[in-house]
């Protein structure tokens, strides 16, 4: 390329950059690292385990509540529930959108999630409320059951192979809701193409990774221009999405037309709009059906597996649960949606999973319309409001002893849940009108699994040749959903009886 062109792209973006400064004006910013001329916080952003890096930043800047800017581009990084809960749930009117996200809306074609849309933008997102609503979750429970059992013999007959038996748990139970499909036991397309979509958004969402999302012009860069290897890698991520979200759709249709699927929200949904004559909304069920697989796969699969590995870590958790299941489920039963009031143990053992190692640190950033001011701080609009989730799960004021396992800090003294004890969902699910829609029916199929394995295996460290206790390392993989790094465990039936339960209940499910 001709130098006089290269000098006018460069001139393209200084001009630009001097144009997207921050006012200087009545408010100051939140508290902030040094920022350097122009570019702000670009050369000191993390791009792995960023939650710790701002909670690092928020204690030595003494404040919950921090401003980053990287190229331009205003950031704001929330520390604490309180913070979260006062912009994103009571200034909700102003913080309720989604950052533009041009890697992964304008150019690896995540734009049909609703998750990540502009707000205004609500169809989808009341199709799936009117189908997931805590009552009308439900219907799916008998397919939670179901899939479970059949995870359970799996466990059972391969216990080596527990983290594919979790992934496909995980993908049995969103496949089989969203689209009415089963999966296969290997090499399954579905599973497939979630796990490489999935793996692509994680890496594409990061804030503060992609020049692109602080400079969008850059987005009409040609591949072959020296710098532009995010076009490449969006091309080949786009397709990924592109797979996600046709394949399973087809398989569902073509079911359905010919009379052999199962209900889901797919028929559901297209018997709704066949009654309607509304044809012309088809798309938004094929759009909200991927939202739904993407949104739980991962999810479901880092929870199950930080629950094994904290099992392996805290072994009078697991005693104190066989001995609530044992005193409340009756011999030779697995454990069921109606006992979970009379299993509060087990409840907070699921809640203690989820808050202990978090599935996403950070959440999805919200985005604000307009200027607002809060504490005395300016709060430019355009921000992208970053909630620091692993923080507020982590707070020692809160949580006591955040990075031990303890779920008994969610009973009180009547034995019963403590209401008093702040529910980790109010920050998992995300916040104010952006709250996960389908929260009841992930906890619901997290609970069923977990009570499930506790009823009928006892999961423990293995033993190496020598005769050594073989411990995990207890690290994770950074990700949109962080998961445990590979470890071993020995997954044995608690009984013969046990042994027995397993081997009955799957042949009744075949």
């Amino acid at each position: 390329m001709e130098p006089t062109v290269v000098l006018a792209l460069i001139l393209l973006v200084v001009l630009y950059l001097y144009m997207k400064r921050p006012d200087r004006h009545y408010a100051p910013l939140p508290p902030s690292p040094k920022k350097l001329p122009l570019i702000g916080n670009l050369l000191e952003m993390p791009t792995t385990f960023e939650w710790e890096t701002y909670d690092k930043w928020c204690k030595e800047l003494g404040s919950d509540i921090i401003h980053l800017e990287v190229a331009g581009t205003s950031i704001v990084v929330m520390n604490s529930a309180e913070v979260a809960e006062e912009l994103l749930d009571q200034h909700s009117a102003i913080h309720s959108d989604r950052p533009r996200l041009v890697m992964v809306n304008e150019l690896m074609g995540w734009n049909f999630s609703f998750g990540l849309m502009a707000y205004g933008r609500r169809a989808q997102r009341k199709l799936f409320q009117q189908e997931f609503h805590p009552q009308a979750a439900e219907r799916f429970q008998p397919l939670e059951v179901r899939v479970t059992h059949q995870f359970l013999h799996r466990l059972l007959e391969d216990p080596k192979r527990y983290v594919h038996h979790v992934r496909h748990l995980a993908a049995s139970i969103i496949l089989g809701i969203a689209y009415g499909i089963d999966v296969q036991e290997d090499n399954d397309p579905y599973i497939d193409a979630a796990e490489n979509a999935l793996e692509s958004l994680g890496l594409g969402i990061a804030p503060g990774v992609f020049l692109v999302e602080s400079i969008p012009i850059l987005k009409y860069v040609p591949e072959w221009f020296p710098g532009a290897g995010f076009k490449r890698k969006a091309k080949e991520w786009a397709r990924y999405s592109t797979i996600m979200r046709e394949l399973p759709y087809a398989a569902a249709k073509e079911q359905i037309s010919q009379g052999t699927a199962r209900p889901s929200f797919t028929s559901y949904s297209l018997e709704k709009l066949t009654e309607t004559g509304d044809l012309g909304q088809e798309q938004r069920v094929q759009s909200t059906a991927a939202t739904m697989y993407t949104g739980a796969t991962d999810s479901t699969v880092s929870v199950l597996l930080t629950f094994i590995l904290a099992m392996l870590a805290n072994p009078e958790a697991q005693k104190r649960a066989h001995e609530e299941i044992d005193s409340v489920v009756q011999s030779g039963e697995f454990p069921g949606f109606s006992d979970q009031e009379r299993l509060p143990y087990v409840t907070a053992i699921v809640k203690e999973t989820m808050r202990w190692k978090n599935v996403t640190p950070l959440g999805i950033p919200h985005a604000s319309t307009s200027e607002d001011v809060y504490r005395g701080y300016r709060i430019p609009a355009g921000s992208i409001m970053v909630p620091n989730i692993w923080a507020m799960l982590h707070n020692e004021n809160v949580y006591p002893e955040p990075h031990s396992f303890k779920p008994e800090r969610f009973i009180g003294e009547d034995g019963k849940i403590n209401p008093a004890v702040k529910d980790p969902d109010t920050a998992l699910f995300g916040f104010g009108r952006r709250i996960c829609p389908g929260r009841f029916m992930a906890f619901s199929s997290l609970w069923i699994a977990v009570a499930s394995m506790l009823a009928v295996f006892d999961i423990t460290k293995p033993i190496d040749e020598d005769g050594n206790v073989i411990e995990p390392t207890y690290e994770y993989i950074p990700s949109m959903a962080c998961v445990p790094a590979p470890f071993d465990c020995l997954l044995r039936p608690r009984s013969a009886q046990a042994e027995e339960m397993i081997r009955s209940m799957a042949s009744e499910h075949q």
